[in-house]
């Protein structure tokens, strides 16, 4: 039985928190794509290397992260967020998933974010 939308974006949340990217990967197909303004990434070395600069970026000293909404309905989750790092401050973030048959099919990404100088 695949895992429902919920468990999918929670096992997503909690892989991206602790910088898995194995874990994180695990949650997409061949398939899938994630669209975010600087393109469409279609394999997994391109998903790699997307979550690998995330990651480099929030794992750095002092980042603060804030869940400000969730909405799950069907195969639809959307996140929105925000964060501080050490290099950015993410004034909003909205994540929307399509998930079917236990695995993120499709995902858009889009920032606000101000560079800390």
């Amino acid at each position: 039985m695949a895992a429902s939308t919920q468990q999918v974006l929670d096992h997503h949340l909690q892989a991206f928190g602790t910088g898995d990217l194995d874990g994180i990967l695990e949650d997409y197909t061949s398939g899938s794509i994630i669209i975010e303004p600087a393109g469409v990434h279609r394999s997994r070395e391109e998903m790699s290397a997307f979550f690998s600069t995330l990651f480099a970026e929030f794992a750095k000293p002092g980042m603060t992260f804030s869940m400000d909404q969730q909405v799950v309905d069907g195969e639809i989750a959307y996140i929105r967020w925000s964060a501080e790092t050490a290099d950015n401050t993410y004034e909003l973030g909205t994540d929307t998933f399509l998930i079917r048959d236990g695995k993120i099919v499709a995902q858009t990404f889009a920032v606000k974010t101000t560079p800390k100088s």
